[in-house]
């Protein structure tokens, strides 16, 4: 019938729509001062005849006012005991006249009654003094003469039981109260005696026989909203990584590729000149791959260098004084962090360089996933992505690394920012960047910064008067501040919201562009 209950062309009256006729007789009598008892009068399910009502209220035919009826109704248990008997009186039944073991009225009840309702209908007869415990023998007797269900009788009768004894069925959780709304029907604004719903479509049919010019059509709303499409949403870490990407690119940034999510460890720590006893190559900071294990390209002059570097020193430096092992350069790692992207770029500049004879400064970025097998809490991942920036030139300096980093987050909107002097084995001086996060209330770690060492960049091949200024910065924690998000965990991985996906806001970020 549902597209039946509005009213009503006379081809539909002609088609007996009986909510409708009988709407119209009684707006023509006045009204209906209850849709409940009317329903009920003709047997209808006024959960049907409620949308009627609503569907000739918005067409203003009719005005509706809200009436209340509260009642008290059965609770799935109550409905229970009407139809088997109280718990109780369930116990009641499995004690024979002689008694039983405790021991064995546990087994016999639970093939009829749930524990719950074991330990309830015992608890109940106990209280009742319908039956009694030998403390001795742990045997249980009947009393005589007990065994009337008056909770079932009273659950039958609910009408006629008092208020304090609904009370009791309240607190036992068998009755519980319920509120069913109809309504006072009386006529609308719109309402006339021989009102015809508005065509809402133009047929075919209607233009072949003519009968379009006897209809009157609804009018079209053009200031309704549309339907929402289907469509894909973008993650608010994307969201925020095109403001960062776009960011790099104003300020003459080129972009580095970094689609190799898996590194050799040479590029990944010994190229930057880190110890390969260093705590960070250990299992349980770093993933390893077992196959392919190891990597077989990798260039073998510069290799010869960083081995050097390591072992003996070089420029100035007297190295880390170890045994190096290639075989340890040559397994392969799921990378830690960008910068063994940073690595290769360097070298490619130095290559370039040397070709030519001739520097030209460079400024490289990324912005990728890296991973670290790091313990997961509110804002740790062991899958997160990470901001590479460099900036390769002549006599640069740590002042101009504090001044571009700052002023890259004053562009985004991130003013309280601290540098904490830190320790990295391929950057001297190095620096942990900290930003304060309103919703934890705390400084949170952004990322490390510092200029990487000579020991790194010489045996690349670049002039010694070149400086490079880089820094890493997370992707996610900024993002947690500018979407106050307190946990790490609900914008990436597993426990990602897809709801707030699909309905997370535009990240515009603050800036100064």
């Amino acid at each position: 019938r549902g597209a039946s209950f509005m009213a009503s062309s006379s081809s539909s009256t002609q088609a007996g729509d009986q909510y409708d006729v009988e709407l119209f007789q009684k707006l023509a009598e006045g009204g209906v001062p209850d849709s409940g008892v009317w329903a009920r009068s003709h047997g209808w399910d006024h959960t049907e005849l409620d949308g009627v009502l609503k569907s000739f209220s918005a067409l203003g035919v009719v005005s509706l006012d809200n009436i209340e009826h509260r009642s008290v109704v059965l609770t799935p248990d109550g409905q229970d005991i009407v139809a088997n008997g109280s718990p109780e009186v369930r116990v009641l039944a499995l004690i024979p006249d002689g008694g039983i073991p405790q021991k064995e009225l546990d087994e016999a009840a639970k093939a009829t009654l749930a524990p719950v309702q074991y330990k309830l209908g015992f608890a109940e007869a106990m209280k009742n003094k319908w039956i009694a415990l030998d403390k001795a023998t742990k045997v249980i007797t009947k009393s005589p003469g007990s065994g009337e269900d008056k909770v079932r009788h009273q659950l039958q009768h609910l009408e006629d039981v008092p208020e304090a004894e609904v009370t009791n069925l309240r607190k036992r959780r068998l009755v519980q109260d319920a509120v069913t709304k109809t309504y006072r029907v009386s006529r609308g604004p719109q309402y006339t005696p021989d009102w015809k719903k508005p065509v809402a479509d133009l047929t075919p049919e209607m233009i072949a026989s003519g009968s379009w010019k006897q209809e009157k059509f609804k009018e079209y709303n053009f200031e309704a909203m549309g339907s929402v499409p289907q469509s894909g949403h973008l993650h608010p870490l994307m969201k925020v990584r095109s403001e960062y990407r776009e960011l790099f690119l104003e300020l003459g940034f080129q972009e580095m590729p970094t689609a190799k999510y898996v590194e050799s460890s040479f590029w990944n720590f010994d190229a930057l000149f880190q110890p390969q006893q260093h705590p960070a190559r250990e299992a349980h900071d770093t993933f390893f791959l077992t196959n392919p294990a190891s990597t077989i390209t990798l260039p073998e002059d510069y290799l010869q260098k960083v081995k050097e570097i390591h072992s003996e020193g070089g420029h100035g430096s007297i190295g880390w004084r170890y045994k190096w092992k290639e075989e340890e350069a040559r397994k392969n790692i799921l990378r830690t962090h960008t910068t063994a992207v940073s690595s290769r770029m360097l070298y490619q500049l130095a290559h370039e360089c040397m070709k030519s004879g001739t520097f030209m400064p460079r400024k490289y970025f990324s912005i990728d996933r890296v991973f670290r097998n790091e313990t997961l809490d509110a804002t740790h991942l062991a899958e997160f992505h990470q901001i590479e920036g460099l900036v390769a030139d002549r006599n640069i300096t740590l002042g101009h690394l504090i001044g571009m980093i700052t002023q890259f987050y004053h562009r985004l909107g991130v003013y309280d920012i601290r540098f904490k002097p830190a320790y990295n084995p391929y950057t001297e001086p190095s620096m942990e960047i900290f930003g304060f996060h309103p919703q934890l209330k705390k400084w949170v770690e952004l990322g490390n910064s510092g200029m990487f060492r000579p020991e790194m960049l010489l045996p690349m091949g670049l002039p010694e008067d070149v400086r490079v200024i880089a820094w890493g910065l997370g992707l996610e924690r900024p993002t947690m501040i500018k979407y106050k998000i307190p946990n790490i965990r609900d914008i990436f991985g597993s426990k990602m919201d897809l709801y707030f996906i699909k309905n997370n806001p535009l990240a515009l970020m603050e800036n100064t562009r």
